[in-house]
């Protein structure tokens, strides 16, 4: 209805207004793609440069492997990036504890409206009504309360949720050890090559230059008729051969130092030298593989990060179960209110509530039985997975015993080429030919050298997957240490493991499956 003397709006527009309202709104929560510039990629760029390789201590002198190590702990993305998920993790945990304790809600407000909240009363028997309307509340008045509750379900959901995220800490750890246990191996494996391309790069350099040469004089032989076609063929053939191989040899090694640098973070482009010095002696395989069996058992990470997920999955059927119980809630709340038309404006009240779901109830069979079916797989997958620890034990041990005498081999091999490069000098003379036989023996000693080098770095590294198959750790450092000190630590560990590993030593032959063929002209490591 309209009153007097006024003149209805239009239907129409009415429509139109709140067409108009509605399309204001939307066009206020549109959000358009805003594609990054090659400004703001520029800058992100030069940060994270600038923040990758900073705080890094100098390279100071030749590095050693503990150091190689030690800045590969320090200052590998791997490792931070574990310990930073680790520091989520336990501040996952910090904010799951605050969930079990109860709630204290603290409320204050100010509350009016544009008319008063007057209305009449009507009679229930009589079915009268007021003749006037009545209000029991203000247009303005201010509110505030401070509310306490306690949930026992909630209380016993989050205890266990609590435990879970605990749980989940320890296994962020062990994800951390199994990383820097694998950064070791893999610096080991790198550092030995790398130093045998620091020991090979020059002279293979020089002798591809000799070879090269060599070849040249040989298409001029071919080419004057000095030789029979077939044998100066036969010679280029061999040199061709030969530089070949060291062309493949030298890329191999100079990939070998540029993993290195990567492993240790260091800048692109960073020259540095490793400390050079005579080959340490390899060990004797071990012959205690049952003891190194049960070891790797209890200090395998896998193994125990298997054994933390049991415990988070009997923790989820625990909290399936306690949340099917019946629920028991606690409130007390203290409270104000201005209205000046109460007759008290502070006042406490309180009320305890008991309450059950009882489909939830009726769904506990069915959390049992799923419960106890995660329970199995995860016991099936600990037992593959012991089963496959087992097996890496006994296959590092048989590897190690295998590089060892293939090392043996090659260095006897070695031996012997120098030897005929030796024979090859001494009996060259001014015949054409005996330069082009010395420069092919020459290639054929260093191969045989780089294939010493290769054979001790894979030595190297199946010692270091034995220390990882069992599941060694590095001794920690201070909080803080410097490169020297965490390379001192590297190195006291290394000597532990050396003694549990490889004492009592035993014969080469109590390796399993290992048949060392050795001869009494071996030369000594």
């Amino acid at each position: 209805m309209t009153r007097p003397g006024t003149v209805p709006a239009p239907v129409g527009c009415g429509l139109r207004r709140s067409l108009l309202v509605a399309a204001l709104v939307l066009t206020g929560c549109t959000v358009a793609p805003k594609p990054a510039t090659d400004a703001e990629l520029a800058e992100r760029t030069a940060g994270d440069v600038s923040r990758m390789f900073s705080a890094q201590e100098p390279i100071r002198g030749p590095i050693t492997y503990s150091e190689a190590a030690a800045r590969a702990l320090k200052y590998n993305f791997d490792v931070r990036l574990r310990a930073m998920e680790g520091a989520l993790a336990s501040g996952q945990l910090d904010v799951a504890r605050w969930d079990m304790f109860p709630r204290l809600l603290v409320n204050a407000g100010y509350s009016t409206r544009s008319a008063g909240d007057g209305s009449r009363t009507q009679t229930v028997e009589t079915g009268l009504e007021s003749a006037f309307h009545q209000t029991s509340s203000e247009r303005a008045r201010s509110i505030a309360s401070a509310e306490f509750s306690w949930n026992v379900l909630d209380f016993g959901v989050s205890y266990y949720r609590a435990r879970q995220q605990a749980d989940q800490v320890l296994v962020t750890e062990e994800r951390k050890r199994k990383v820097v246990q694998n950064l070791l191996v893999d610096t080991r494996n790198a550092y030995w090559r790398a130093l045998g391309a620091q020991r090979l790069s020059g002279r293979i350099d020089v002798l591809i230059d000799r070879s090269n040469a060599a070849l040249e004089r040989a298409r001029g032989i071919e080419k004057q008729g000095l030789m029979p076609l077939p044998q100066v063929l036969e010679t280029q053939r061999r040199l061709l051969d030969a530089i070949l191989l060291l062309q493949y040899r030298r890329q191999e090694l100079e990939l070998a130092k540029q993993e290195l640098a990567g492993l240790m973070a260091l800048p692109p482009g960073t020259s540095f030298t490793l400390a050079d010095g005579p080959d340490a002696p390899l060990p004797p395989p071990p012959g205690q593989i049952n003891a190194l069996e049960d070891a790797a058992l209890a200090r395998r990470p896998e193994l125990r990060e298997e054994f933390y997920r049991t415990r988070i999955t009997s923790n989820e059927v625990r909290r399936s179960i306690a949340a099917t119980l019946p629920n028991l809630g606690v409130d007390l709340a203290g409270r104000f209110d201005s209205n000046r038309f109460l007759f008290d404006n502070t006042w406490v009240d309180g009320g305890l509530r008991l309450s059950m779901n009882l489909f939830r109830l009726a769904s506990l069979p069915s959390v049992m039985r799923a419960g106890e079916a995660q329970q199995q797989v995860d016991e099936a997958r600990r037992m593959a997975q012991a089963m496959a620890v087992l097996t890496q034990v006994r296959v590092a041990t048989l590897r190690y015993g295998l590089t060892v005498s293939e090392y043996d081999q090659v260095a006897i091999s070695a031996a012997v080429d120098q030897r005929l490069l030796g024979y090859a000098r001494s009996a060259a003379s001014a015949r054409i030919e005996g330069d082009l036989e010395v420069v092919r023996n020459e290639a054929r000693a260093l191969l045989s050298e780089y294939q010493r080098h290769i054979a001790y770095a894979n030595a190297q590294a199946a010692w270091g997957r034995i220390f990882n198959s069992v599941g060694y750790d590095v001794d920690p450092p201070p909080p803080g240490a410097g490169v020297a000190e965490v390379a001192a630590s590297i190195d006291r560990s290394l000597e532990q493991w050396r003694r549990m590993t490889f004492e009592p030593q035993a014969p080469r032959g109590a390796a399993p499956g290992v048949v060392p063929a050795r001869l009494a002209s071996a030369p000594q490591r």
